[in-house]
């Protein structure tokens, strides 16, 4: 049965029978026999029926979300014998909003180094994603504003604050400058983030906050294209503290706090709450509250 569930969440996750099987290194006729098996022996129809998958049915959901926690307290449970046994192996996966990436190393790292049967799966998702993952027990742990959207059925543990900065070409106008205020920056042109992201969403209401409306001229998903552009390009942005720790010092830029409102968001590691709770996720959120993860951002402020 647990096979069968697990063909299961494969078709969910690759929404095709094809792409399913090749996921779970089976041909498509073993996986579509299965589910059947799967149907006849629950006696209830699972997929919805058609030349192509079409979904699920109503009965298939439920057997879907069975399915799910099913295989999570499998796993979690193998876990838990592994770690016993010989320490924490298997693989985690985890999902970090765009703007938290550069964190992820200041606790995998000394994470590692404690469990190197460990390996990692790391995605870059907007926080809503996050929250569905999590959901539907596609992530182990996620990276994400534990103070701004709200979050369910997670527990979580504090990571850094992100603070919010102005970034732009030396130009002589802010050279001198040692703060901008939000509705100054709404004055030059600017790339962001798009809109699904939750960094973005929290600029736009900064905006809003200083009174301004802006029309980005290129919005991106990606912190390195937001870096490039403004580096290249025509643009100013907005970007956080975690961005700028990765930067090297650069005579052409300028990063100046931004005032006015002055912002600032908490970044924490999320995970579900459930019972029995994953062993890998358990670990990894204990190793957060040990590692004081703000010093090596704040020290790698160029």
């Amino acid at each position: 049965m647990l096979r069968k569930y697990t063909y299961l969440l494969a078709l969910a996750r690759e929404g095709h029978f094809g792409r399913a099987a090749t996921a779970c290194n089976i041909t498509q006729p073993t996986l579509s026999n299965a589910i059947r098996t799967l149907e006849q022996t629950l006696d209830v129809s699972i997929v919805a029926r058609g030349q192509k998958f079409q979904g699920f049915t109503a009965e298939g959901q439920r057997v879907l979300e069975h399915a799910r926690r099913t295989v999570a307290e499998h796993e979690a449970f193998l876990q838990s014998l592994k770690e016993n046994d010989a320490g924490l192996s298997g693989v985690a996966k985890i999902g970090v909003i765009p703007s938290a990436l550069p964190s992820v190393a200041h606790l995998l790292g000394p994470f590692s180094e404690r469990h190197p049967q460990v390996r990692f799966t790391v995605r870059s998702m907007s926080s809503r994603e996050i929250q569905r993952g999590l959901n539907e027990f596609d992530l182990d742990v996620g990276i994400t504003y534990v103070d701004n959207e709200p979050l369910s059925g997670v527990r979580t543990t504090a990571l850094y604050e992100e603070r919010y900065f102005f970034i732009t070409q030396r130009n002589g106008a802010v050279d001198d400058l040692n703060t901008m205020t939000w509705a100054r920056a709404g004055e030059h042109p600017l790339c962001l983030l798009t809109p699904d992201m939750e960094n973005r969403r929290i600029t736009d209401h900064a905006f809003k906050a200083a009174g301004v409306t802006v029309t980005p001229g290129l919005e991106t998903n990606s912190l390195i294209n937001l870096y490039t552009q403004v580096r290249h390009g025509p643009w100013s942005s907005i970007v956080t503290n975690q961005l700028l720790s990765l930067m090297k010092p650069d005579p052409n830029l300028i990063a100046l706090p931004l005032t006015e409102p002055t912002i600032k968001h908490t970044v924490g590691l999320v995970h579900a709450d459930r019972t029995p709770p994953s062993p890998i996720a358990n670990a990894l959120a204990g190793m957060a509250v040990s590692l004081h993860i703000p010093t090596p951002i704040t020290d790698a402020l160029p």
